[in-house]
């Protein structure tokens, strides 16, 4: 978004991305170059704020999911036990019934 003054006037141009190359597209001149810059402006900080609050928002969840996770990891090794306690062994990444001897 660049907002130019040339000899006097003011011109407004946008920043295209078309295809792998940017290039700027002409929108207005004058007053209504002013007004379409702020609204763009307004548009982006509005964007901003989105992204830090998801940012915000992320972090809290993130920080909530450590201790269920520790929990979970902590269930398993706790089913491990029991499954082995009753006479289980893993064979192949599956439990099978130990054989009486």
């Amino acid at each position: 978004m660049t907002l130019e003054r040339r000899s006097g006037n003011l011109y407004y141009y946008r920043s295209v991305r078309d295809g792998g190359r940017v290039r700027k597209v002409y929108v207005g001149s004058g007053k209504i170059a002013r007004v379409f810059h702020e609204g763009d402006v307004l548009r982006r900080t509005g964007r901003e704020a989105r992204r830090e609050r998801e940012k915000e928002e992320l972090g809290r969840l993130e920080a909530l999911t450590g201790p269920v996770l520790e929990l979970s990891e902590a269930a398993k090794i706790l089913a491990r036990a029991h499954v082995i306690a009753a006479g289980y062994h893993r064979r192949k990444g599956e439990y099978r019934r130990a054989r009486d001897r």
